[in-house]
């Protein structure tokens, strides 16, 4: 099978989009997705791209990405957060998702990060496994804290 490993343009993003709803989808949050089509185009290709994304194109269709964005570790330094790494249902277990991964392993590597972080969901047991065939940790003993829209005008409204 052939296929590219690229960094993603912004004529990209209806079929990113796509991919990231199919992974709601399969993840069992199917009206989770409040991301538009203009918010992935603005936010990725504006004057401060909020990301960046590499995508797996076969045939000029996009099966698979790895979107990532910069943070910064108190203790560590520069490390990139790998916010999705998705492989359409039907090119699962071709190795799409390896390639992506290499990739993103790669780019962290050729700008010096000192880590790369992500989640994945507990149950969701292939790709626990699929992570830790490569060499990552999988920290069950941290939980993820997150602050929503909403949550956030609540904590505004109380200061």
């Amino acid at each position: 099978m052939n296929y590219t490993i690229r960094k993603s343009v912004k004529t990209d993003m209806p079929q990113v989009l796509d991919l990231i709803n199919e992974l709601a989808i399969y993840e069992k949050e199917p009206d989770a997705v409040e991301v538009t089509l203009k918010d992935l185009e603005n936010d990725g290709f504006g004057e401060n791209p909020a990301f960046l994304c590499f995508v797996a194109e076969i045939n000029n269709s996009i099966e698979g990405i790895a979107l990532i964005y910069n943070r910064y570790s108190t203790w560590k330094g520069k490390i990139i957060h790998l916010e999705d790494l998705i492989v359409s249902q039907k090119m699962r277990g071709k190795g799409l998702g390896t390639a992506l991964l290499n990739q993103v392993v790669k780019y962290g590597h050729s700008i010096g990060v000192k880590r790369i972080n992500w989640e994945v969901l507990d149950w969701n047991e292939p790709a626990i496994k699929f992570y830790e065939s490569k060499g990552a940790n999988v920290m069950r003993d941290w939980d993820v804290v997150q602050l929503s829209e909403a949550g956030i005008k609540n904590y505004l409204s109380k200061i």
